[in-house]
């Protein structure tokens, strides 16, 4: 009788020690998490990822705001973690990252008139040649693309695409292995060469006709953050320098190293460009990395820019073996003058 008296404040003590145990990692567990969703909303905010190391974290801001999302369940569900601060800070940090992600996710529903020219266009960034030339032609024959822009395309890789029958398919071409880029085409191109803008390397462009209209093209591979954030933020600056001197009928395709929450992103996008994704709903496509084992593509460094003279129709990605980044193929119509 005496050992079962005495043995239950022990017990009793044990188990608050426990839940006070329990409650002290949860803290820190929400907390470590919630400083991360904060950090980076902070950086997003104030635009602090331009030319810094915290454009490489940037691109995991819609995983954080899933992060903060989960933290308000558990906070709101664990009596031990809840507090009206606690919830009331969490639920704030959730809308403004949520009112910053929601524009993707909304169609923009703008009208294409029926019997609008179109332009189909696709982008691939082929790994320094190591995309499969075989797959790249059925993507091209099977999708009908009129105008392909290929990034890190060597020389080698140009032999192989045409010894594989694109140049059958897509006769006209402005080539630049050298320079990175290279532009090809079902339909004549005019006004070819490469960009003088401050960018590591020039820009392969070119112009095509559709619809009697005249369509400039961009095919883009700007600098990578993790090597030189100052460079790709440069780079990017010439881009949106360059948009804003190209009009209304442009298309800028291509590996931009950068997601919609980079800064320098949306800084080209306030030029007048549109990215299809978002402009469809689309807003959380992944196109890198590809070809990891266990992991997904995780974020989009992939797009199809367009002026306000063109509308999205269709956007997707396809996977190409051989390369580390998904293909983009996009279906673009020209919206009345």
């Amino acid at each position: 009788m005496t050992g079962t008296v005495t043995g239950a404040p022990r017990a009793a003590d044990g188990r608050r020690t426990g839940s006070r145990r329990g409650r002290r990692w949860g803290l820190l567990g929400c907390g470590l998490a919630l400083a991360a969703s904060a950090a980076l909303l902070l950086v997003r905010l104030t635009g602090l990822d331009a030319g810094t190391p915290l454009a490489v974290p940037m691109v995991l801001f819609p995983y954080s705001a899933v992060l903060s999302v989960l933290v308000l369940g558990v906070v709101v569900a664990v009596p031990a973690l809840r507090s009206r601060w606690t919830v009331a800070f969490v639920a704030v940090l959730v809308v403004v990252q949520v009112g910053a992600l929601i524009p993707r996710f909304v169609p923009a529903g703008r009208h294409v008139p029926s019997g609008s020219a179109e332009l189909r266009v696709a982008t691939l960034n082929t790994d320094v040649g190591g995309a499969d030339p075989r797959a790249v032609v059925e993507l091209v024959r099977t999708e009908r693309i009129d105008v392909l822009a290929l990034e890190q395309l060597p020389v080698g890789g140009v032999a192989a695409l045409d010894k594989a029958g694109l140049g059958a398919l897509m006769p006209y071409q402005e080539l630049h292995p050298e320079y990175d880029s290279s532009i090809y085409s079902r339909r004549p191109l005019s006004h070819g060469g490469t960009t003088d803008a401050d960018t590591a390397w020039p820009q392969t462009t070119a112009e095509i006709s559709v619809g009697g209209r005249t369509v400039k093209l961009v095919a883009v591979h700007t600098y990578y953050p993790l090597g030189d954030a100052g460079r790709w933020t440069r780079d990017m600056t010439a881009l949106a320098s360059l948009a804003r001197r190209s009009g209304s009928d442009a298309v800028f395709l291509g590996d931009f190293n950068a997601s919609l929450d980079h800064t320098p992103m949306r800084r080209l996008l306030a030029t007048g460009l549109t990215d299809t994704h978002a402009e469809l709903g689309r807003g959380w496509a992944r196109t890198w990395p590809v070809g990891l084992p266990l992991l997904p593509p995780m974020v989009q460094l992939d797009h199809v820019l367009h002026g306000s003279g063109l509308a999205g129709v269709s956007v997707g990605e396809h996977t190409v073996p051989g390369t580390d980044h998904r293909a983009v193929v996009a279906v673009l119509a020209l919206l009345p003058a």
